[in-house]
């Protein structure tokens, strides 16, 4: 699911809780560089828990490696490919003449010069899409809870594995539909007390001493308004700005989250449907695969252009902002996820799709609850595997136990199994800078199926119209990681997923501050550095005409 909320600042106090990623408004450049850049930190100059991008670069061009060019393939909402911060690094299929309406490689798919659309079709491209806990109780509500006691029983015996699946989606989407009713009553609540916040400034500056000044209110409105007002002044977005400025800011973010949780009641609806009509494949076979179009970016691209930016993006005009990978990778837009939840059949071709042209790295920044088709995506994952393909994929963003509460697609087939089914699949958390709370409050964990943590709090990159925002969520850690490992990959192109995954697992910069260090395989935030060092030492054993001697240094000239 492309899961973007405003961030929880705003409900902090509010019984809404439904927070998945988080949009945070654009800040100025001119405001805060050094935040813009922090994840891409050394952790041992700054005690900032970044992944130390730089000296990576430098370790590895010392060595005397040359790149080469890695393809990543962002599975996602769209891609902006057009992006000033992207353009340059932009994938582009070298046996396809784009435009022609031929389809020149063969492979099905006519003019996928830069990717392919997955949810799109002749009619248009899909924007709104159900849950998958929505489709799952559509299709068996009849089945199992019908007119027929004595029909119901036999089915519920007949097929438990289903049964189990519609009994938890029911529950779920009986809770979940009631959560984003209440999300959008409460940003049209906090949308209608704009005019009071701006009233309470009377002209001045959101400062803490200005909100502290105001005079606690006695009308019941003001109060919530004043209650609003102070917990959104405690964010960088808005700390400082003029009256006028917060105003037009707040308007454009609620605007902005009242867009995302509206289509809710269509994510909800078990009526709703608009496979057929938009992309006109027959969604039961699973074994089709050539459907779709070539619009790479889709109605919605803001979550995928973000990705993409955190992995590639390069910096442009006044904007400073580079992807962990920005030197050595091409983006692939592989269109998959909808604003709802992304589809079994959908993220399986998507997968086959990326891996057969070329990508060496997925991203998967989305997941859900359940995957009647989980099969289908498991195969996939085992040819991505045979391929030698790395899948990175974010670990949630329900604060949750992934091993009490699954995230599908999932490498582990049960709980219970000591190791995943394949080696390829790195399970990525969120952290932030601030490492008395290094642990990112929304990312999922777990020891033994959450791989690594990276910086997912804050993040600042690309989004559509050639602009660039903050946005957090795993979503954001876990392209940071895939970019890192396909910095390892373009220095070292004979390094194998699993050898990747061990180098970022056993180099993380481990904290146990709050019990961080419980919190995932590795215990700590990756350093794409020092993963260098030990997949050069341990790994790499590439032909000579890979490796050139390191320049010598100049000796130092006194003055």
């Amino acid at each position: 699911m492309k899961k973007i909320v405003l961030a929880a600042v705003f409900l902090a106090g509010f019984s809404f809780t439904y927070a998945q990623e988080s949009k945070v408004a654009a800040v100025d450049p001119k405001e805060d560089k050094d935040l813009m850049t922090w994840y891409h930190k050394d952790f041992t100059t700054s005690k900032v828990y970044g992944v130390n991008t730089a000296n990576a670069y430098k370790y590895l061009e010392s060595k005397g490696l040359k790149p080469k060019t890695v393809i990543v393939g962002v599975l996602d909402s769209g891609v902006q490919v057009d992006h000033p911060g992207l353009v340059k690094n932009i994938w582009s299929n070298p046996n396809e003449v784009p435009g022609n309406g031929k389809d020149d490689d063969g492979n099905g798919y006519i003019d996928d010069v830069h990717g392919w659309n997955f949810i799109g079709g002749k009619n248009g491209d899909i924007d709104v899409d159900n849950m998958e806990v929505t489709r799952v109780v559509a299709k068996y509500k009849s089945i199992f809870e019908g007119d027929d006691s004595t029909k119901n029983k036999a089915n519920q015996a007949k097929m438990p594995e289903e049964f189990a699946m519609y009994m938890k989606s029911k529950e779920l989407y009986s809770k979940k539909s009631v959560e984003a009713k209440q999300g959008f009553q409460t940003y049209t609540m906090i949308n209608e007390l704009i005019p009071n916040m701006v009233k309470m400034l009377g002209g001045k500056s959101v400062t803490p001493e200005n909100i502290a000044a105001i005079k606690a209110p006695t009308d019941q409105k003001d109060a919530m308004a004043l209650q609003v007002l102070k917990q959104v002044s405690q964010s960088p977005e808005f700390a400082g700005k003029s009256a006028e400025d917060f105003e037009k800011s707040m308007k454009e973010q609620m605007k902005e989250a009242l867009d995302e949780v509206g289509p809710s009641s269509k994510q909800y609806d078990i009526a709703y449907d608009p496979r057929k009509e938009i992309v006109g494949d027959n969604y039961d076979d699973y074994s089709e695969k050539n459907y779709g179009n070539n619009h790479y970016e889709g109605p919605d691209a803001m979550h995928g252009t973000h990705v993409a930016g955190i992995i590639a993006g390069t910096p442009q005009g006044k904007e400073i902002q580079y992807g962990v990978a920005s030197k050595v990778a091409k983006i692939m837009s592989v269109r998959t996820v909808p604003n709802g939840d992304e589809r079994d059949k959908d993220v399986a071709n998507a997968i086959r799709y990326a891996v057969d042209n070329g990508a060496k790295v997925l991203n998967m920044s989305f997941g859900k609850p359940v995957s009647p088709g989980k099969n289908v995506v498991w195969d996939a994952f085992k040819y991505a595997e045979d391929k030698g393909v790395l899948l990175v994929k974010a670990a949630g963003n329900e604060n949750e136990d992934v091993a009490e509460h699954l995230a599908y697609p999932t490498n582990f087939m049960n709980v219970s199994d000591e190791a995943p089914f394949v080696n390829n699949v790195l399970v990525v958390g969120a952290s932030t800078n601030q490492n008395s709370a290094l642990r990112a409050g929304f990312s999922n964990y777990n020891k033994k199926m959450v791989n690594v943590f990276a910086p997912g709090d804050q993040i600042y990159s690309t989004v559509p119209h050639n602009e660039y925002r903050y946005l957090q969520g795993t979503s954001m850690a876990s392209p940071v990681v895939a970019g890192a490992a396909a910095v390892l990959l373009a220095y070292m192109p004979n390094l194998k997923p699993a050898q990747i995954i061990e180098a970022l697992v056993k180099t993380s910069n481990v904290s146990t501050e709050n019990e961080f260090g419980e919190k995932s395989q590795s215990g700590g935030v990756i350093d794409v550095k020092k993963a260098a060092e030990y997949a050069f030492t341990n790994f790499y054993n590439g032909k000579a005409s890979d490796v050139k001697k390191p320049a010598k240094a100049k000796k130092a000239v006194r003055k």
